[in-house]
């Protein structure tokens, strides 16, 4: 469902700049970013000159981007559970240490192919700490109606330094040496370290226990595995990341072999793919209430895919940057696309681990992606492998048909007041398992309506944490069913009925309102235990029920 906002279209974007905690760890991450792009460009180039081959290359894409592959996932279990402030400063650690070690040895002359993927690889798991903690973490630094224009102002601000990083990177390059650009890049990289450790923000707090990291990753399969609204963006946002990479790995070889350039022309060029992220950033506004969000993703697919087109048939320089800042745009308006429906669509206990899991599909998408086409490039040709990433984007243009992606859909996901029961026994924390029978009496006219109802309970239900859900028709009594689920302890318990939002309650209103009778449908609670064991012969089943 589209937002309506109106706001002026630049000034919607920069709202969120007006916030102190963002707009200092948004700088930070800027200046961080230019020392970044300046590193990978001089890594590229350093890559391209050293007589490494076409598949090496292309592998500093992936070198950075398969930890998040790998990582993410647990990253955002992390990032959910512990201090996501923490976290984040544990990342761009970790990117600082990659980064000065790479300068130490250019410095003394012990590089190699190897160890530069290495230490992109090290980096790379720093991003993966990083990123979901940092975008999860402006939901809590932001009001939910300003993450849209924050996570555009991210996409913007990293593309204005992509639009000048990497003709730094080049001009650096070429006057000062490969170590210049290390150097910076080092230095740019304590930064967000400074901003990080000086700025606190208000999260959230439960009263509940930590979750287990193990189940909280669980948590966050099932959570993202029942969403289809979720589900459709992570596929669409892996597919795109596997085909568009292509632009970006393959690009010192257009340079090297197409146009017969130099740094500096691979820089500009970079810079040509930046400014067309940020004037599509400038203008997503505007295009987001011209055009329909989902139509607006295809688009931008088609967009990367001209440039795929594009850059192997040209030997000109200012059609090849044409071409870049076309893709460019596409790139932007597509991952900001995805982010923000992943970030909406997610309540924020689980919102680390959902856009983890966007993370950790994409980049592994772009990790392969970078390894496919420069394998394709090596054993046939750079316009063969340009070519098959562009009919991939033009697929990926046409699934928005069986994957509509519901970009702006603001459905309330923030979680209500919970009361829990009065026991009779004092329940520990691990105590368990337990388990919930909620019992209806439903005429035979309101059948259909209470099936649909409960069809959609048991999603909302089991996404929450519940086990083991059914649903039972007595067969001695026909009007009377019961509901039946699982949690594996009482905290598990208090934590599924504290996720639920006022939406979601919303259901058990309608569900009482099918009631056939006076009161309330009956929910039933009680405590397994086995008969074997000596607790249990001790201690019989507790049951509490309440209406």
């Amino acid at each position: 469902m589209q937002r309506e906002d109106s706001r002026p279209a630049i000034s919607t974007t920069l709202v969120p700049l007006q916030n102190p905690v963002f707009r200092s760890i948004w700088t930070a991450t800027q200046i961080s970013s230019l020392g970044w792009l300046v590193q990978t460009t001089a890594i590229s180039w350093l890559m391209a000159t050293i007589g490494a081959s076409d598949l090496m290359v292309a592998l500093v894409q992936a070198s950075s981007t398969l930890p998040a592959f790998f990582l993410s996932i647990l990253a955002g279990a992390i990032a959910d559970s512990f201090s996501r402030r923490g976290v984040m400063l544990a990342g761009h650690f970790l990117i600082a240490l990659a980064s000065l070690t790479l300068a130490v040895s250019v410095a003394l002359g012990l590089f190699s192919p190897w160890l530069i993927l290495g230490l992109g690889f090290v980096a790379g798991c720093g991003f993966a700490l990083n990123d979901p903690a940092w975008h999860a973490s402006v939901g809590d630094i932001l009001e939910k109606r300003d993450i849209p224009s924050a996570v555009t102002l991210m996409s913007v601000g990293y593309n204005i330094v992509r639009s000048t990083g990497p003709a730094i990177g080049g001009a650096i390059l070429a006057f000062f040496g490969p170590l210049a650009a290390f150097v910076l890049a080092a230095l740019s990289d304590l930064v967000p370290l400074a901003a990080i450790s000086r700025s606190k923000w208000h999260v959230h707090s439960s009263s509940l226990p930590r979750e287990r990291v193990t189940t909280a990753v669980h948590d966050g399969l099932r959570f993202t595995a029942m969403s289809s609204s979720i589900k459709a963006a992570i596929v669409r946002g892996t597919l795109f990341g596997v085909a568009s990479i292509s632009i970006l790995a393959l690009l010192p070889l257009i340079v090297r072999d197409h146009l017969t350039g130099g740094p500096i022309v691979y820089g500009a060029l970079l810079a040509a793919f930046g400014v067309g992220a940020f004037s599509a950033g400038l203008s997503s506004s505007y295009l987001r209430r011209m055009v329909p969000q989902d139509r607006l993703i295809a688009l931008a697919s088609i967009a990367c895919s001209a440039c795929c087109l594009l850059l192997p048939l040209t030997t000109s320089i200012p059609v090849a940057a044409l071409a870049l800042a076309i893709g460019g745009a596409g790139w932007l308006l597509t991952w900001t696309g995805v982010d923000v429906a992943i970030q909406l669509s997610s309540p924020r206990w689980v919102v680390g681990r959902t856009l983890s899991i966007y993370y950790a599909l994409s980049y592994g998408g772009m990790a392969a992606g970078s390894w496919i086409w420069g394998a394709v490039a090596q054993n046939y040709s750079l316009t063969i492998a340009f070519e098959g990433a562009a009919v991939v984007l033009l697929l990926v243009a046409a699934a928005a048909f069986v994957l509509p992606i519901e970009l702006w859909e603001e459905s309330e996901k923030e979680a209500s007041e919970f009361v829990p029961p009065s026991l009779a026994i004092d329940l520990k924390p691990r105590s368990g398992p337990i388990v919930v029978k909620v019992e209806y009496a439903i005429a035979e006219q309101d059948l259909e309506t209470f099936l649909e109802c409960m069809r959609e309970r048991r999603r909302i239900q089991s996404q929450a944490g519940a086990r083991n859900w059914t649903l039972q028709r007595n067969l001695l009594t026909p009007t009377l069913w019961t509901e039946t689920f699982r949690t594996p302890t009482w905290t598990d318990y208090l934590r599924l009925n504290h996720r639920l939002s006022a939406a979601d309650r919303e259901l058990g209103g309608r569900l009482a309102a099918l009631q056939d009778g006076a009161g309330f449908p009956q929910t039933v609670l009680a405590i397994e235990r086995a008969t074997t064991s000596v607790r249990a012969r001790s201690q019989p089943i507790t049951r509490v029920s309440r209406p």
